[in-house]
């Protein structure tokens, strides 16, 4: 079940702390426009330094404008595996999410349409990270 507390508790990953902003984000009018958008649950795979070592699993539910720590309550639409600083990264915009793909730093589970929508532009735009 999904926990309603932080988003980053107890997490040393950078990631979790942008998740964070995110979740409040998604608070927003511009959450509801993400909503009407995109309205895809994606599931977030996030290690340390390697895919699939000591990952730990975030969801960004567009449907329900909910950001959550665990694995998704039921089957997300796209599941994202990456390193901390590559998620950061894309996220940023200062990598290029079809590039992060090719060359192996993020691995994508799911619906591929899905995964196409999962773009910078979900993230807040704070004026430093």
């Amino acid at each position: 079940m999904a926990s309603e507390g932080s988003v980053s508790e107890g997490s040393k990953l950078k990631s979790a702390q942008l998740l964070e902003l995110v979740k409040a984000h998604l608070a927003t009018d511009a959450g509801k426009e993400l909503q009407q958008k995109i309205g895809f649950t994606y599931q977030i795979n996030i290690a340390p330094k390697k895919i699939g070592v000591n990952e730990e699993s975030f969801v960004v539910d567009l449907k329900n404008l909910k950001v959550y720590k665990g694995k998704c309550e039921g089957k997300p639409d796209a599941t994202f595996s990456f390193a901390d600083a590559d998620f950061m990264a894309v996220s940023s915009g200062s990598m290029n999410p079809q590039m992060a793909f090719i060359r192996g730093k993020m691995k994508i589970k799911g619906s591929m349409s899905a995964a196409q929508k999962f773009t910078p532009d979900i993230f807040p735009k704070p004026s430093k990270l």
